[in-house]
């Protein structure tokens, strides 16, 4: 499991120029670099430091050090379940064992919202303490406040869980009318998904499944919760304001069939 979190500096896995205090030596080449401000880049995921013109030559597959992850939410997924040697985020894992061992029965379950206050203070808490954090009974009786967390947190990724490189895919996907040619589509986007998304984006659905088996308690179908993940889950790629309107069915229709056919997809 991943230990605590107390620091950091960068949420995506990226290099950075840089104003070093004191001496440094360049990584890549082991010379000295020299001047008093921007002397050189800094990885903000492992901490490497390296010349301008040698950051070029460094492979960009780093592996990311939980000494600069300075908070869990908006850090991108891949960076975090690298630096933390984990399937997912624990944010997801531990919501998500939460609410399956006491909300699945709560009705309007993942659309009713918690106390955005208390939302936030599970934010922080998982920014400061990350596995320790307490989001037990004990400490919130109220499951929307857990569920909200969750969301805030799929929604707070830079990238998300959706990339937005396969988010083309997924919509063509959705369009399609033929079951089998849809399914067939839908295989091909969870494909490009990188391997942290797509696990993550498993375990949510498997869960939602879930939610959905105990929709007599909860009224929560596949669609409700679809209109609620669809925008968690996805973005379109350039922000366009009309793309991500005319988009939005779509989006609601990936995450339905998704539910729906969990078990065949994953």
């Amino acid at each position: 499991m991943c230990p605590t979190l107390h620091r950091s500096v960068s949420s995506s896995q990226s290099r950075h120029v840089h104003t070093f205090r004191g001496p440094h030596w360049c990584e890549h080449c082991a010379s000295f670099m020299w001047g008093l401000m921007a002397q050189g880049v800094k990885c903000a995921d492992c901490g490497m430091n390296a010349h301008k013109h040698c950051s070029a030559l460094v492979p960009n597959d780093c592996k990311p050090s939980l000494r600069h992850i300075r908070k869990v939410y908006s850090c991108d997924l891949t960076t975090l379940v690298q630096a933390c040697n984990t399937a997912r985020p624990m944010v997801v894992d531990m919501c998500i064992r939460e609410i399956e061992s006491r909300g699945l029965k709560s009705e309007g379950l993942y659309r009713i919202s918690g106390f955005t206050d208390s939302v936030e203070e599970v934010k922080t808490g998982f920014d400061k303490d990350g596995e320790k954090t307490d989001i037990s009974v004990n400490a919130y009786e109220d499951i929307n406040i857990i569920t909200g967390a969750l969301k805030l947190y799929l929604r707070d990724l830079p990238v998300p869980v959706i990339s937005y490189d396969a988010y083309p895919r997924f919509i063509e996907a959705a369009k399609l009318t033929d079951p089998e040619k849809k399914l067939k589509a839908f295989r091909e986007a969870l494909a490009l998904l990188p391997q942290s998304h797509n696990e993550t984006l498993k375990y949510l659905m498997a869960h939602l499944k879930r939610v959905t088996q105990n929709e007599k308690f909860n009224l929560m179908n596949a669609e409700n919760l679809a209109i609620v993940f669809g925008p968690t889950l996805m973005r379109a790629p350039d922000n366009n304001a009309i793309t991500a309107l005319n988009d939005i069915r779509y989006q609601r229709q990936v995450v339905e069939v998704l539910i729906k056919n969990e078990d065949a997809l994953f």
